[in-house]
């Protein structure tokens, strides 16, 4: 079975499965080709993380995630004015991970070759897949920034307007950069696709060097974080990704959830609140390279914010912002060996940086300007050679044999780890299916600790769906509601389940985007 935001991109991944490929390889299939179906949300200038469940039980994590500029330190911004690494254009460019990350996927357990499991993707682009409602969006919204950038307007402006729904979306440079991937993915960080990068962007001037390209061509590759919540473990992507914060929320509330009545606004409460501690814990100390994280999940640590929670001690921020963007996706893939994949990738705000690499279709990303800090010596701060934060992550879990239970995760920014936790509780506290876990009524405690939000308001932003009567209590609560339209809360969210007594596969794909779970 496989699930994804996009009917294209679900269908590469069943195909993959029918042909007798692995979820790897289905994997693998569905993330390039969602770089043609779902461009502003992804791309090969993009980042990647995944967990991979073998079939004996063990889990791995890979990470794709890029420095930014070995000329980046806080003085280069500061001496041209800036009060904030920029969120568009050259400077807001972290050198793309996802190459790698797919990379170290594929060479861990792939049983296609890479350009058999690309190829797909490679014809789509040059025949062009049909925009969608969301993409049009998506390109009115960004009308002027991909307008100013030959390659973006080339492709998403064609004859200098959006194109009409339905229009297919040709993109032959691409497709030829995904040719030269397949066969070496190296030589985006070390040949001469990474020199026509780093010359683009100098030119442009962003001070790289090219070495943090060749840096950052070395995937993470390790173990995943762990934690236990109703008796099963769940795994989490390592930093630089928030997992963490996804095992700091259910450690909060082990126990708890399950027994407040499902969605009730105590419950609501409850999960709003750990998420605003998980924040403000995150912006305090951590940053991608650093252990601080590894002391909020200690058990005394999590006994004092069990503590803090029932006193009602939630910090506010205090610092100004600018206003939130973004977009990513994500997918599940697991075949009839029990091997699972989930994988998330992005350009971080929708079309990136909205910056190309001349002759190559590569829309590079904004993720250093997104999620580092220019906050003089905080762990965030930005520095060459340390990755930015991030909001992607992904999770899975198993039973206490190493059995495989369920496969998860959703775009959304600061929003991901929240449901991600609630999407955790519906499955292990209430027992709900994928399509209703997936389509349950959303809630996001505003703002997260990425760079562009930081300091704005407090608030609890939720769907209409929830309900007057709670919505009301959740104000008498404390929180300063913000009611959202009946699906308007973002997110994508994947679920693959294993049914506990037949084994049968469950999967289900969010309602608020064009997603689809299928079963081969």
């Amino acid at each position: 079975m496989v699930a994804s935001s996009h009917p294209a991109v679900s269908r590469a991944g069943a195909a993959v499965l029918e042909a007798g490929g692995n979820a790897v390889d289905a994997a693998l299939a569905m993330a390039a080709m969602s770089w043609l179906a779902l461009p502003g949300q992804c791309g090969v200038g993009g980042d990647a993380f995944a967990l991979l469940r073998r079939p004996d039980g063990t889990v791995t994590a890979f990470g794709g995630s890029g420095f930014g500029p070995d000329g980046g330190d806080p003085g280069f911004y500061r001496e041209r004015g800036l009060a904030a690494v920029p969120l568009e254009g050259p400077l807001a460019v972290a050198v793309p991970g996802a190459v790698a990350a797919l990379a170290a996927l594929h060479a861990d357990a792939a049983t296609w070759d890479l350009p058999r499991l690309w190829a797909p993707a490679a014809d789509a682009a040059e025949r062009g897949v049909p925009c969608t409602y969301k993409t049009r969006d998506d390109i009115i919204e960004r009308r002027e920034a991909l307008a100013r950038d030959p390659g973006t307007a080339r492709v998403f402006l064609p004859k200098g307007a959006p194109p009409p729904v339905g229009t297919p979306l040709r993109q032959p440079e691409l497709a030829a950069t995904l040719r030269r991937l397949a066969a070496d993915p190296a030589s985006f960080y070390t040949g001469e696709p990474a020199e026509r990068a780093v010359a683009a962007l100098v030119a442009a001037g962003a001070p790289f060097s090219g070495d943090e390209w060749a840096a950052t061509g070395e995937a993470l590759v390790g173990d995943a974080l762990t934690g236990s919540y109703r008796g099963v473990t769940v795994h989490q992507t390592p930093p630089p990704t928030p997992g963490w914060m996804v095992l700091q929320q259910i450690a909060l509330n082990d126990g708890r959830l399950a027994e407040l009545p499902w969605l009730s606004a105590e419950a609501v409460h409850r999960s709003a609140s750990a998420a605003r501690l998980a924040f403000a814990d995150r912006f305090a100390g951590c940053g991608s390279d650093n252990d601080h994280w590894r002391g909020l999940l200690a058990p005394d640590a999590i006994a004092a914010a069990r503590a803090r929670l029932l006193a009602g001690d939630l910090p506010a921020p205090a610092t100004p912002a600018v206003p939130v963007d973004g977009d990513t996706t994500s997918m599940a893939a697991v075949d009839g060996d029990g091997m699972a994949v989930s994988l998330i990738h992005s350009l971080a705000f929708t079309f990136g940086a909205r910056v190309t690499v001349p002759g190559t279709g590569v829309v590079l990303n904004n993720r250093l300007g997104r999620g580092a800090y220019l906050i003089d010596g905080h762990p965030n701060e930005v520095r060459p050679r340390r990755r930015p934060l991030h909001t992607l992550n992904a999770w899975l879990v198993t039973g206490d044999d190493g059995r495989l239970l369920h496969v998860g995760n959703t775009p959304g920014g600061d929003g991901q780890v929240q449901w991600n936790a609630q999407l955790l509780s519906h499955l292990l506290d209430h027992g709900l299916d994928p399509a209703t876990a997936v389509a349950a009524p959303r809630f996001t405690a505003h703002p997260g600790s990425d760079a562009d939000v930081i300091g704005e308001p407090p608030e609890l932003r939720c769907e209409s769906r929830l309900g007057a009567a709670r919505l009301q209590r959740l104000r008498e609560l404390g929180h300063d509601v913000r009611v959202q339209g009946p699906w308007a809360a973002g997110g994508s969210a994947q679920i693959i389940s294993v049914a506990e007594e037949t084994g049968v596969l469950l999967g289900a794909s969010d309602p608020r985007q064009d997603g689809v779970a299928l079963g081969v």
